[in-house]
């Protein structure tokens, strides 16, 4: 099955420490036999409410395939990983997997959707 993990990391994080953190991430998927497909770093953003005290977040955003029996063991492995705030798994069917991984995302069109909105 295919899923999408966003994730919400602490915001003090660097760069390093936020390669660290995918690293891990990926770990995590590896040890529950899946496979990472793409990813997505975000950045740096504004939270809507505070997280664990938090204005800000790094968000990255995780394209995998895992055993569906074993989400709720990753979801457990987020949970209990200190740098990650928030968290959340959904699964994809095959139109919306193709579509994310044809989908390229910049910081650019991320703020174009931001005015939009306002």
């Amino acid at each position: 099955m295919s899923y999408q993990s966003t994730l919400i990391l602490k915001p003090d994080l660097d760069e390093a420490q936020v390669d660290q953190a995918l690293e891990k991430v990926t770990g995590f998927l590896t040890k529950n036999n899946g496979s990472c497909l793409k990813i997505e770093k975000w950045g740096k953003k504004r939270l809507s409410y505070r997280i664990k005290k938090s204005r800000f977040g790094y968000y990255l955003n995780i394209y995998h395939t895992c055993d569906s029996l074993k989400v709720s063991s990753l979801e457990i492995e987020y949970k209990l990983y200190d740098l990650i705030l928030k968290f959340l798994v959904i699964r994809l069917d095959d139109k919306e997997l193709e579509r994310a991984m044809n989908r390229e995302y910049t910081e650019d069109s991320s703020e174009k959707r931001e005015e939009s909105r306002k």
